[in-house]
């Protein structure tokens, strides 16, 4: 905390698929049982690991194949990813490549038991699946073992209305079953209590712009102990930083 220059970690190599490079990641994750982080290299179609040691040189591939967005890992040390081509969200146990889809997966569309474009997930402690369902504008909650999801932020079409959102990204539940989450293009982070109707607005960016209060295109967000919130203001290349009640 305080320093001005940060240390690359995994890639740095330029763009490209060789195993000391990246190419557009989108998500990380640390596993601490192997001090390692696992990375969605989604532009090379692949699930990475990079060991956080010292003299690591390159990466070891996991998961190949994957048009991957989101990552999350919960406390038995199962991997869940994103796939935005196929439209669903796969367990897997580390080490293993085929996975066992456990949202969506019925083609991309609007039903309960389908995803439009999932990008970020989030793994409670009861193995229960949360998905930004981005290009149907809401967040779905999939229980264990079931066959369709369910609800439980926006799914009123685009808007700006505090019963919409518009291309959700990042989110976070807490363990209330509250959920945060990035509202992309409404430039605003919302939090939606369990079974509530409406989210509230706890974070406006007040329009786009690039003044400290603004921001252009939001994507990704995450809390630290202190309950600070971080906001990945993608379109004006900075991290911001909120103190939230």
């Amino acid at each position: 905390m305080g320093d001005k220059n940060g240390q690359v970690v995994a890639g740095g190599n330029g763009h490209g698929n060789r195993l000391d490079q990246l190419d557009h990641p989108t998500d990380v994750l640390i596993d601490k049982e192997t001090d390692s982080l696992i990375i969605c290299d989604r532009g090379n179609r692949r699930v990475v690991r990079w060991s956080r040691r010292s003299g690591t040189t390159q990466g070891e591939i996991l998961i190949d194949n994957i048009v991957c967005y989101g990552l999350a890992l919960d406390d038995q040390r199962y991997l869940y990813i994103s796939d935005y081509v196929k439209h669903e969200v796969r367990q897997y146990h580390i080490g293993d490549k085929n996975g066992t889809i456990l949202a969506g997966g019925n083609g991309k569309g609007a039903g309960l038991n389908q995803l439009d474009y999932p990008t970020n997930i989030f793994i409670d402690q009861q193995q229960i699946v949360y998905v930004s369902d981005n290009r149907n504008h809401r967040v779905m909650k999939w229980n264990k073992d079931a066959k369709e999801g369910i609800v439980v932020a926006g799914g009123q079409g685009e808007g700006n209305a505090l019963t919409q959102l518009s291309y959700p990204k990042e989110l976070f539940v807490d363990t209330l079953g509250t959920i945060y989450v990035a509202d992309t293009f409404n430039n605003r982070v919302m939090r939606w209590p369990k079974e509530a109707k409406q989210g509230t607005v706890i974070v406006d960016g007040n329009g786009e712009g690039e003044e400290a209060s603004q921001f252009h295109y939001l994507r990704g967000l995450s809390f630290d102990q202190h309950g600070n919130l971080y906001v990945v203001d993608f379109g004006n290349n900075r991290v911001q930083c909120f103190s939230i009640e």
